[in-house]
């Protein structure tokens, strides 16, 4: 188990993020059905631990990401935590 202060990914909250930019606002469980749509069996319980940095990202579900929210992977895997 993570200690409690460590991150499992440095773009969940560049994800949320850009989720809360949109106009309007898209939700978990929207953003987990687009994801879907794409093949990837992920809920709004998965988007949630995603952005809280409670589970990892691989580099598919990463790019999968990138088409839904139309950002670059850059923009997602920009460090927060610098």
């Amino acid at each position: 188990m993570p200690h409690p202060g460590h991150k499992l990914n440095v773009c969940g909250q560049n994800i949320k993020r850009v989720r809360l930019s949109r106009s309007p606002v898209l939700t978990q469980e929207q953003l987990a059905t687009s994801l879907q749509v794409l093949g990837w069996d992920i809920d709004r319980f998965g988007i949630s631990k995603i952005e809280r940095g409670q589970r990892q990202v691989t580099d598919i579900e990463l790019l999968h990401f990138t088409k839904v929210l139309g950002v670059s992977a850059s923009e997602l895997l920009d460090d927060v935590y610098r």
